[in-house]
């Protein structure tokens, strides 16, 4: 079975869901495959080991997700003595629900700690996602587990892994997967047209990204997306994030922004990757954070991108040069 590192407190968040009649599964605005695969996988557990509990899983669908299953859109106002459960996001700013009066936190993140300090806490920044995390919990505990469960925790490792090349991929994921496999039967190949497979008009998309990708002496990449762009390709605002780890692995540069115009929300969703220096303390001072290497930030006035972009821009330069020292 998977390593397990501390035992006791899956077996304390287990008995924390065992506690509560109504929970409520939230995720950040914005979800990724990782967010929506492991709070739909999650809340799925939960019904299938406890019928009689009310469980929903909350926020903003995305179209491009379905295939994960459907979210739920409860009246807060009915919801009492809750458990809120709070997945893949570590500041309650960019928690995707609406008000709700809850009697406690349990919270299951891998991001560096901020704001969000559960009841039960499991933060654990080695894990490759918080896909893994549920993962290891359904496995290691009483909590049941059917085909598409484990289809969507599959989906969710894969996805925030970058198929296993990114560096928080450690042996215990290769474990959880090894072993979430065995004993569900996935057809894991299968699985993967799901996360790759694109019409191609975002096939033509990915080609204006990479004719304007904009790339400095630093070695510092960005593009600005404007709404005109998505809609002259016919995708939405959320697109760019889902493509920006396929420019990995590019010689000439180290740091890549993204920033897409929002008309919807009035604002620029910025999403930043790196493959050296340290990002998420620059994020984190442009209402935005995440991990070390990958994160991302919302802006509403295009002065505060440039001035991210040049922050970015100097520490692909400090980085240059302290590896000459």
């Amino acid at each position: 079975m998977v390593k397990i590192i501390n035992k006791n407190l899956l077996n304390k968040i287990y008995k924390e869901i065992k506690k509560y009649d109504n929970i409520v599964i939230a995720r950040h605005i914005g979800p990724d495959p990782d967010a929506i695969a492991s709070q739909i996988a999650l809340r799925d557990s939960i019904k299938l080991t406890f019928p009689e509990k009310k469980v929903y899983a909350v926020g903003a669908g995305v179209s491009k997700f379905k295939s994960y299953g459907t979210l739920d859109h409860p009246n807060y106002a009915n919801i009492t003595d809750a458990l809120l459960v709070v997945l893949d996001v570590p500041n309650m700013n960019r928690v995707d629900i609406e008000e709700l009066q809850y009697k406690s936190i349990l919270k299951i993140d891998h991001h560096p700690k901020e704001d969000i300090i559960g009841n039960v806490d499991w933060t654990d920044e080695t894990k490759s996602s918080t896909s893994q995390m549920v993962c290891e919990l359904i496995l290691n505990t009483k909590l049941k587990l059917n085909q598409k469960i484990a289809e969507n925790l599959f989906l969710g490792i894969v996805s925030d892994s970058e198929r296993f090349s990114l560096k928080n991929t450690t042996y215990e994921t290769f474990e959880t997967v090894s072993n979430l496999i065995k004993v569900s039967n996935i057809n894991f190949p299968e699985l993967y047209d799901i996360l790759y497979t694109r019409p191609f008009n975002e096939h033509k998309f990915i080609a204006f990204i990479t004719n304007n990708l904009v790339i400095d002496e630093n070695k510092f990449a960005y593009i600005k997306i404007s709404d005109a762009d998505l809609k002259e390709f016919n995708v939405d605002a959320s697109t760019p994030s889902n493509l920006i780890n396929g420019y990995n692995f590019i010689d000439e540069i180290l740091v890549w922004m993204f920033v897409t115009e929002d008309v919807k929300n009035n604002q620029y969703k910025i999403s930043i990757r790196s493959r050296g220096p340290v990002i998420n303390t620059i994020a984190n001072n442009y209402n935005g954070g995440g991990h070390k290497f990958a994160c991302g930030a919302r802006l509403t006035e295009m002065a505060d991108v440039d001035n991210l972009i040049k922050d970015l821009s100097k520490a692909c330069l400090e980085y240059e040069k302290n590896k000459e020292l």
